[in-house]
């Protein structure tokens, strides 16, 4: 006999780990009755794998949902403890922000600001089954048969469907180490007529700190210049403050006898001994991936990690296994300053399920059923940050359909999270996707430093970016407008004195030139340019701003070129495709073409033509019976 629980709810989360934090953190402050249903409570916001946050192509998706109103950013600035800005000796368009975190505090910090805000219950339970009437989802079912009713559905369950950890040749099933996977929810998801893959994931063993020589390894500090993820404060009296704290981490290196050793031992790794069939991430791979496929190297780089200020533990990233403990100790014991080294917690695979996101509209929606939304590691990502991106737009989806509103969906050119879920719903993925800057398109325009410029009008339309945030954004707009403004305005003049000048910078000038028009110049940055005029803001409390135009002017050219590409772009956008539409009544289209427009159905000509294998033929086919 199924228990109704009384109170029904307009978005039902299940799952908390990044994904679903986003998704009830987002659903609840847009206005919505929200449930936040987890397997552990205790463990809402687990950093499963390295504490630390960002990266190139992840800070993006950082700042992104910052500029949307989600929290990942605040959270991370509360329980910093390093900063670094890296590829600052490359473009700016691939330069991005990282930050080491106190593992626990971050976890504590989530929870805190979850339980805090309103509109928001968290409960404990295994969902088992999704509770459908005809093509409709209205509510979940829990292991102990308590009905949760809702008007829409967030699934954010992770790596815990079917999950299976291998260590050595020995495996259990398991969500993540000690805790209990999902074994009744993917086989209602079967039987529902849902497609679910097999990846395979992994992490190192955590160290005890006492037991390393740091003497003996490289530190790598963070940047003396003070950072954030976050443009906005948080709005919610937590008790925790941010913290200007700076641990250093440290460097060393694998080295032939640590090869040796795995070599020796393949025959003990469930990945070389064939027990492993799914799929690993490709750009993260164990460090028996590493020693085979890369044999010609003697060294790999270990970045020993801080997992907190209050705690001995440590992660040693770049050397993820699932190796024996006997063997993952004796390898650990031939790098350098870990001679003595004890581990703490062992080194894993973990296999899991995931949903193939073809399945999914843009809006994170299922095609299948209605009011079902699927965001996070699930949809086949990798990372807290792609996990986090997706989850917030499966949320604020699931909130405005609830509500009766119009849903959004990101664009390539507006957002690497539209590039993130435009790759996974439109050509699905055959290994764990990780976000890079390689991926978009329009990396130049979709720097991380204005993410809060492109994206913040859309959080605050939809209720979910405060009100004071918004105007701090309308705010940097007026105020990077009057800088450009005022470089437009003032001019130099070739005189002696002014050529002099500069001419220690390798420059000069012959006629009268506009301070817009000298900043173009590469030898030319803009504190250069302000030992001439006096600017209209002060430079140091306008930082950001500044940074901001240089970048603008510096790269008008390329910036100029994109945007026309914008423009044919959405020439295709504005071409919809209707959501029903029969592509086999078009007879000059091939059976191939037929067959993968049915399955993705995309929303628009632009969309199908990044399906892969359609060809540009196809795309003119189909613009001209569309046109009919």
């Amino acid at each position: 006999m199924s228990f109704v629980y009384p109170i029904k709810y307009d978005v039902i989360v299940v799952g908390g780990g990044h994904a679903g934090c986003e998704a009830a953190f987002a659903a609840s402050r847009i206005g919505c009755k929200t449930l936040l249903l987890t397997m552990n409570i205790d463990t809402i916001a687990l950093m499963s794998c390295n504490p630390a946050i960002g990266g190139i192509g992840k800070a993006q998706l950082v700042k992104e949902i910052d500029a949307l109103g989600g929290i990942m950013g605040i959270v991370t600035d509360l329980s910093a403890i390093q900063y670094r800005y890296l590829n600052t000796k490359k473009g700016q368009a691939v330069r991005s922000l990282r930050a080491q975190t106190d593992r626990t505090k971050y976890r504590l910090v989530m929870r805190r600001i979850l339980e805090k805000v309103e509109n928001l219950d968290i409960k404990q339970g295994e969902v088992v089954r999704l509770l459908v009437k005809g093509k409709e989802v209205y509510g979940v079912e829990t292991r102990f048969k308590t009905q949760f009713l809702s008007k829409t559905v967030v699934l954010c369950l992770g790596t815990f469907m079917e999950g299976l950890i291998h260590i050595g040749l020995e495996s259990f099933p398991a969500g993540r180490f000690g805790e209990f996977g999902s074994e009744l929810l993917p086989k209602n998801l079967r039987e529902l007529g849902f497609i679910l893959g097999r990846f395979k994931t992994g992490t190192p063993a955590r160290l005890d700190g006492r037991t390393i020589d740091y003497s003996r390894l490289t530190p790598q500090y963070g940047d003396e210049e003070k950072r954030r993820f976050s443009f906005r404060e948080l709005d919610i009296d937590i008790g925790i403050k941010r913290e200007e704290i700076s641990l250093p981490c440290y460097i060393t290196y694998t080295n032939p006898k640590t090869h040796q050793i795995i070599k020796e031992n393949l025959d003990r790794s469930p990945l070389y001994a064939g027990i492993i069939k799914a799929t690993g991430v490709r750009y993260c791979p164990s460090i028996e991936d590493k020693v085979v496929k890369f044999s010609h190297k003697d060294r790999h780089q270990i970045f020993i990690e801080p997992d907190g200020v209050n705690t001995y533990e440590v992660y040693p990233n770049g050397i993820s296994t699932s190796l024996p403990i006997d063997v993952q100790i004796k390898m650990l014991r031939t790098i350098e300053g870990l001679e003595r080294v004890e581990i703490v917690r062992p080194g894993y695979a973990i296999e899991h399920n995931y949903f193939d996101p073809t399945q999914l509209y843009p809006t994170l929606e299922t095609k299948l059923y209605e009011n079902l939304f699927i965001g996070g590691q699930i949809v086949g990502t990798t990372g807290y940050e792609e996990a986090g991106a997706t989850g917030i737009i499966a949320g604020i989806n699931a909130a405005l359909k609830a509500l009766g509103k119009e849903m959004i969906t990101l664009k390539r050119s507006q957002a690497y999270i539209g590039v993130l879920i435009d790759d996974l719903v439109t050509k699905g993925t055959n290994e764990p996707y990780r976000m890079f800057t390689s991926r978009v398109e329009f990396r130049l325009l979709l720097r991380e430093e204005n993410a809060d410029l492109r994206l913040g009008e859309i959080g605050y339309k939809i209720g979910l970016l405060k009100e004071e945030d918004y105007k701090k954004i309308l705010k940097k707009k007026e105020g990077i407008e009057k800088i450009k403004e005022w470089l437009k305005r003032e001019r130099l003049y070739p005189k002696e004195e002014i050529n002099n000048k500069l001419k220690e910078w390798g420059t000069s000038i012959k006629e009268p030139i506009s301070l817009y028009e000298l900043l173009k110049r590469p030898e030319i940055d803009m504190n250069k340019i302000i030992q001439f005029k006096n600017p209209p803001l002060d430079i140091k409390e306008n930082e950001d701003l500044f940074w901001n135009v240089e970048i603008d002017i510096k790269y008008e050219g390329y910036i100029n070129r994109s945007l026309k590409e914008i423009e044919k772009l959405k020439e295709l956008e504005d071409i919809e495709i209707p959501e029903n539409f029969d592509y086999y009544q078009i007879p000059s289209l091939s059976n191939e073409a037929k067959e993968k427009l049915s399955k993705i159905r995309p929303k628009n000509l632009a969309q199908a033509q990044r399906i892969p294998g359609i060809n540009p033929t196809t795309i003119l086919n189909l613009l001209i019976y569309l046109k009919k």
